[in-house]
């Protein structure tokens, strides 16, 4: 199958690898000049483990290419995905334009059927606008496809090449056929391809992940009352996890949830609940909880230092809104760092992945280690805000010898609690007790 992936962001970049690597020639097209020159000299521009090996083999193979001239993509492509961001508008909504601006070029660029699937996140009721603009730019017959990615950083290629389902929004059965073809490859173990219509489709990428964010929420609630009564979180999650309607995975307490999906989703289906006149309230909860869970945090540590803040340096471990990502948009890290160095607190930070991506947004505010335990030197306490692999099981004598004090303020809930204790060292964590000797 011949296809062209318009925008080499995220979604984009990850989608059009993953389906050159399914046998399929993909071109990638995007208007910024010196991302296609990267890739075309073999530089990716995120962090997703197993990406590079992929582009690097699809490459070689030439079932991949990269290149800024939308034209030629649209001329040498059956099927065309559009993977341009929607970034949110002021008042939270999904900011379209971009997807209207290249849906108005494809139509005024192709010389005959093409199939257009939309694989950006967008608000229900998008099929519609984006059909009527090729519609009234081009005489060429087209069939419009919503197919939303549910791509997780850190495991998107598992999450495209295995996915738990696949699905496609059309109304024109010989589209659908020509969809599963393309996932077909995907597929050899189970047929996970869900089809509805196109409407269905774009409101279920969003009810996924209001519900992974409203799970999300709950539990960070919970940690919330758990403080105040006594009540360890964690054992609180393994109790409730255990019941199979409820499952385990996102009841984790932490600082909140971050990244590009999330906050932006929650915020665009608030919206349009207030577009149709249907407050969607328990959502407005969620993003309200999300907030104010990292401003507790970040509250939590400031009182503790109360008027010694001015002299004081904290070691910072992690940066990115979660592990196996150098994302930092909406990062709860990146938010209690302004609190800190608004009230005069140092800040000495690592991160495996995303320096780079965090002194893009903060610049030189900060200091930058090359390890995390170059973080510790001269430090007042250690404040953990990612849960990467090498921060579980650190060497604590090691933290203890750097710290000036041995204090940890733990975002991610990564330690026992009994065995810092008994290595004299003061651990704040959420939701959960603490424990002196």
């Amino acid at each position: 199958m011949k296809i062209a992936v318009v925008g080499t962001g995220y979604v984009g970049l990850v989608a059009g690898t993953c389906l050159a690597d399914g046998g399929n020639h993909v071109i990638c097209v995007d208007k910024i000049e010196s991302k296609i020159d990267a890739l075309n000299n073999g530089d990716i521009p995120i962090y997703e483990p197993g990406l590079t090996e992929i582009v690097q083999r699809n490459v070689k193979a030439n079932r991949l290419k990269f290149t800024t001239d939308l034209e030629h993509a649209i001329a040498n492509s059956l099927v065309i995905f559009l993977a341009v961001g929607t970034p949110p508008a002021h008042d939270g909504s999904a900011d379209l334009s971009a997807i209207m601006n290249v849906a108005e070029t494809i139509a005024r660029k192709m010389d005959g059927y093409r199939i257009v699937v939309m694989k950006s996140t967008v608000p229900v009721g998008t099929h519609k606008l984006v059909s009527q603009r090729i519609a009234e730019h081009t005489e060429h017959k087209f069939d419009y496809v919503s197919n939303p990615e549910f791509m997780k950083e850190g495991a998107a290629i598992d999450d495209f090449m295995k996915p738990d389902r696949v699905v496609i929004g059309a109304d024109n059965p010989a589209v659908v056929e020509i969809m599963k073809e393309v996932y077909n490859p995907f597929m050899r173990t189970a047929d996970r391809i869900l089809v509805m219509d196109a409407a269905s489709a774009e409101m279920t990428k969003y009810a996924s992940n209001a519900l992974l964010a409203t799970k999300i929420s709950f539990m960070n609630e919970m940690s919330g009352l758990c403080d105040r009564v006594g009540a360890d979180v964690e054992l609180v999650r393994r109790g409730v996890g255990s019941d199979t309607r409820i499952g385990p995975a996102f009841l984790f307490a932490g600082v909140g949830y971050g990244g590009s999906c999330f906050p932006k989703d929650v915020q665009a289906i608030i919206a349009m609940g207030q577009e149709s006149d249907y407050p969607m309230s328990i959502i407005e909860a969620v993003h309200d909880v999300n907030h104010r869970q990292r401003m507790r945090f970040a509250e939590g540590i400031l009182r503790y230092f109360g008027d010694r803040a001015k002299s004081t340096k904290l070691a910072v471990w992690g940066l990115a809104f979660k592990a196996r990502t150098d994302d930092v948009r909406e990062s709860p890290a990146l938010d209690c760092i302004r609190m800190f160095t608004d009230r005069g607190i140092r800040i000495s930070a690592f991160d495996p992945e995303a320096i780079d991506t965090t002194r893009a947004e903060l610049g030189d505010i900060i200091e930058y280690a090359e390890n995390g335990y170059d973080t510790l030197h001269d430090a007042d306490a250690l404040v953990i805000f990612t849960d990467w692999q090498e921060f579980r099981t650190p060497d604590f004598n090691m933290i203890k010898e750097r710290l000036l004090s041995p204090v940890i303020f733990d975002g991610r809930n990564l330690y026992n609690r009994h065995s810092l204790a008994k290595q004299g060292i003061e651990y704040h964590c959420i939701g959960r007790p603490k424990v002196t000797l």
